[in-house]
């Protein structure tokens, strides 16, 4: 029987230390290759040395020790030296994780000396920890999606005492849940609370591991109100959970007010009237009513928040805010409607405050470059952290230089005096943006080499006094030259220029000259002009000939290079007679644009869409050559496909895959009559198609390829109704040094261009998410791009007008006669606004894109009751919309 009960109870354990996915636990300051389960709350956590190399392991006294029944809160690693400590952690990109650090200072080192001290999340300020009780917990927490694939937790000293942590730990969230208009969220003042509740819960009782405080536990859940609690049990499998996922037991527990015709009020008051706050209330019916019983009330924020909110019995409600709230004092009623019977109850809530980390981490080939030559010399300098920024914690030896929001980029490396050895690094090469360089007074040895050269914008390099040998690179002295480049390599006694290298070569070389070696060396003199004259007449005769050849080839070389870029494509290489037969001489026009008029054709049988440039067509071989370079290294299913080419002279025409729907404009105006009207569900795969493209052009193509003229005109669909980007000829390739734009003229179509790209000139990938953010209004409206009215003459104005209000049905395209999923559309509408958005760092990623988009359409395809099963293009899981139960506020 004792063992049953043993192994049941270690069954459990191992379920426990197992069944955390998403999880990344972290004790702080304890040994290298310490991996073991927490005994309270079956957490697996292991030792921070992997993700440090600083700070001194540290234990708290015994007598805090015997308080604490957590083994992660034993130990803490403090940092007596350097100013900036960090933790450098692997995470995935672009998942939404929810960051918790733990601080007990519990008299670790015997002083008595609380500290205060900063804390950084990569390059932005995070928060302040002031420590004011030797025993007490403190917790920072924050829910921030990382745009890199590591974050970095960083401890400042600022000189208020010695920074320290006791714990670190990343849970994995839902990317749906905790949504914001801009900016992460920071959990305010510890206000998570269970408010019926007198205990303390995380895991395994909340499978995210939040910290739920009591009203009893923690002053600030207690919001000085008249209420009292209700705690009817609720089991975990009786309970039907959204994403939000509290758990049974915090929903097990409410509160309604003493007074049941009384409101139930939840207020605060900022330190700040700017503060930006996000509520979410976690709601469930936990009494049986009876048939003449009703629980039913609005929820009042200075004016209607949400109408008619009646909790599911043992099933999850949450309203939360899809913008920031902020004022002198926050005030949330719950008033009781007239029809109630009952007065408003709530279980749970959460606030949060927006923090914007708006600094941008360092370019990271810059990153990469930089631990490299750490790693290969031992750099032993307190190089932690974001190297850029904050500016005030730049790394030794550095300087940076930021446009706006671009990445920052080192323009300057100072490692003179820094015991380097060996050869100089070629990680040095991948700092393309270098402006100065200086490597002097090492023990650096090897040649110069040639890389230091292509560093196109390097302006002073300074080798001086290092053991480096053989000849300059012949590009750097000729800059130094041109005055370019400031050349310093003096004191490196076995360096050169070239052609000095060939006179010592000469001076150091010793020939004795003897007699007897003399009449030897005669002789072969006198052979050797006897075999030159008679070899001299068919040497002439062969020269003759091989300069003709030379020629010849030269000429040859210089035909080719005119359209060398469609060497690799011959074999679909198509003659001006060749189009004419397909065409049946040009016999059926079946569109026109700027680069000329397309076509119908076919080629044994198969139809085909033929575009010819017209000699008019202003940079139409430019965008000629650009589109055949580009369609023949791409290949997508939701990119048009090239068939072929023809460039015969001045005729030129490419030969692509016919599509039989025509483009989305048409389809949205109603002026293709062939078709049937596009529904919600048709609408949104048409989206999802066309960011899968895009997606691929960003993410699928190396390097990323830039369209330049995302457009519904250019979204065309083919008998199936899937839907492809054509007309590449503005794309831009970004080029492969480093660099997050390319600089070039503005070209696109007037509506869909990006407002940032069109004053600055710089075109970013974030372009075309903008482009496309257009599109996607126009789907979700069908209405047209730009309209008359000055003030809200773009799209995306109206639409934000419209938002204010809260109507999505005014929103969506009226000739829908509202036939689709509110939720559906409301995701719709939000990303398209992302996408627009004036800022391009506030603008998601098209692979970000998709999934809201795929998610919309699994939405709309659980209303209609239709599956992907038919369409093999699409693979959406099901949603349960009765199970999955969220409210949001009518004014998003």
């Amino acid at each position: 029987m004792w063992m049953s009960f043993y192994f049941a109870v270690l069954a459990v354990l191992l379920i426990r230390a197992r069944a955390q996915p998403g999880f990344i636990s972290i004790d702080c300051g304890a040994e290298a290759g310490v991996n073991y389960t927490d005994s309270v709350y079956g957490i697996n956590y292991v030792s921070d040395a992997d993700f440090i190399n600083t700070g001194v392991s540290q234990t708290i006294a015994y007598e805090e020790m015997s308080k604490e029944s957590s083994r992660q809160l034993w130990r803490l690693r403090s940092f007596p030296e350097g100013e900036r400590n960090c933790y450098k952690i692997s995470v995935t990109r672009a998942s939404k994780y929810l960051i918790r650090t733990t601080f007990l200072y519990g008299n670790y080192d015997g002083r008595n000396m609380l500290p205060q001290f900063d804390l950084l999340l990569g390059p932005n300020h995070w928060d302040t920890v002031t420590i004011n009780d030797e025993s007490g917990q403190y917790h920072k927490e924050i829910i921030h999606v990382p745009s890199m694939d590591y974050v970095q937790i960083c401890l400042v000293d600022t000189g208020n005492g010695t920074p320290f942590i006791t714990a670190i730990e990343f849970r994995t969230l839902n990317n749906d849940t905790y949504v914001t208009q801009f900016g992460s969220l920071q959990l305010y003042n510890y206000l998570r609370c269970d408010l019926g509740s007198n205990t303390i819960h995380r895991y395994p009782v909340d499978v995210y591991d939040r910290y739920w405080y009591s009203r009893s536990s923690w002053n600030a859940c207690n919001f000085r109100e008249n209420w009292k609690p209700l705690s009817p049990s609720i089991s975990d499998y009786s309970l039907n959970e959204n994403d939000y996922k509290p758990g049974a037991t915090i929903m097990s527990t409410a509160v309604e007010p003493e007074n049941d015709s009384a409101p139930l009020v939840i207020r605060w008051e900022p330190q700040q009237e700017t503060d930006q706050f996000y509520v979410y209330m976690h709601f469930t019916e936990i009494q049986v009513l009876t048939t003449n019983q009703t629980r039913q009330f609005n929820i009042m924020n200075g004016e209607s928040w949400f109408q008619e909110c009646s909790p599911e019995y043992h099933g999850m409600n949450t309203i939360y805010s899809i913008s920031g709230t902020s004022g002198k004092e926050i005030k949330f009623s719950l008033e009781r409607t007239k029809n109630s019977t009952l007065p408003p109850i709530i279980s749970a809530i959460e606030i949060y405050s927006v923090i914007n980390l708006q600094k941008p981490e360092t370019f990271q080939g810059d990153v990469d470059a930089l631990t490299s030559i750490k790693s290969v010399y031992g750099v032993k300098r307190d190089w932690e952290g974001d190297p850029c920024s904050p500016a005030a914690y730049l790394w030794d030896g550095l300087n940076c230089t930021s446009l706006g929001n671009e990445f920052p980029r080192i323009t300057a490396l100072n490692l003179s005096s820094s015991g380097l050895s060996g050869n100089i690094d070629p990680s040095i090469s991948n700092l393309t943006m270098l402006e100065k360089l200086d490597l002097s007074n090492n023990s650096l040895n090897g040649e110069v080499p040639d890389f230091l050269s292509q560093l196109q914008h390097l302006k002073i390099l300074n080798l001086e006094k290092n053991d480096l040998s053989g000849s300059i690179p012949s590009a750097l002295v000729e800059k130094s030259r041109e005055g370019s480049l400031s050349l310093s390599v003096g004191e490196n006694p076995y360096l050169c220029e070239s052609d000095q290298c060939n006179e010592k070569e000469k001076k150091n070389t010793v020939t004795p000259i003897v007699a007897s070696i003399c009449g030897v060396l005669i002789l072969l003199i006198a052979v050797a002009v006897l075999w030159i004259l008679k070899r001299k007449k068919s040497k002439v005769e062969k020269f003759t000939d091989s300069v003709a050849v030379n020629h010849q080839s030269e000429i040859s070389q210089q035909s080719t290079e005119k359209d060398n870029s469609f060497q690799q494509g011959k074999s679909q290489m198509y003659s001006y007679n060749d189009v004419l037969q397909i065409t049946n001489n040009f016999n059926r026009i079946i569109g026109k644009g700027g680069f000329g008029t397309v076509y119908l054709g076919f080629i044994d049988e198969t139809p085909v869409a033929v575009k010819m440039l017209s000699p008019s067509a202003v940079h139409g071989y430019q965008q000629f050559q650009a589109e055949v370079k580009l369609l023949l290294r791409v290949h997508h299913k939701n990119l048009t496909s090239l068939i072929g080419y023809c460039n015969e002279g001045t005729n030129k025409g490419l030969i692509y895959e016919y599509m039989a729907k025509g483009n989305l404009r048409q389809h949205l105006s109603g002026k293709y009559s062939e078709s049937p009207f596009l529904r919600w569900k048709d609408r949104l795969r048409v989206a999802v198609d066309a960011a899968l493209g895009l997606e691929y052009l960003q993410t699928g193509c190396k390097p990323p390829i830039i369209h330049r003229d995302v457009k519904s005109t250019n979204i065309l669909l083919d008998e199936h109704f899937q839907a492809k980007l054509s007309d590449f000829g503005l794309s831009k390739i970004v080029p492969d040094d480093g660099g997050s734009y390319v600089s070039t003229v503005v070209a696109g179509t007037f509506g869909y261009l990006d407002p940032h790209y069109h004053s600055s000139n710089r075109l970013t990938q974030k372009s075309d998410v903008y482009s496309f953010g257009v599109v996607l209004l126009e789907i979700i409206t069908n209405q047209p791009v730009m309209a008359g009215n000055e003030e809200t003459g773009h799209i995306s104005e109206r639409v934000n007008v419209m938002i204010s209000k809260g109507d999505i049905r005014a929103i969506v395209d009226s000739s829908l006669e509202g036939n689709f999923d509110i939720n559906s559309a409301w995701k719709a509408v939000e990303i398209a606004m992302a996408c627009v958005s004036p800022n391009p760092n506030e603008r998601p990623m098209m692979s970000v894109v998709v999934i809201e988009l795929q998610e919309a359409l699994a939405t709309e395809l659980a209303r209609t009751n239709h599956d992907s099963g038919d369409d093999p293009r699409y693979s959406v899981a099901s949603v349960s919309v009765k199970v999955d139960t969220e409210y949001k506020p009518l004014a998003r």
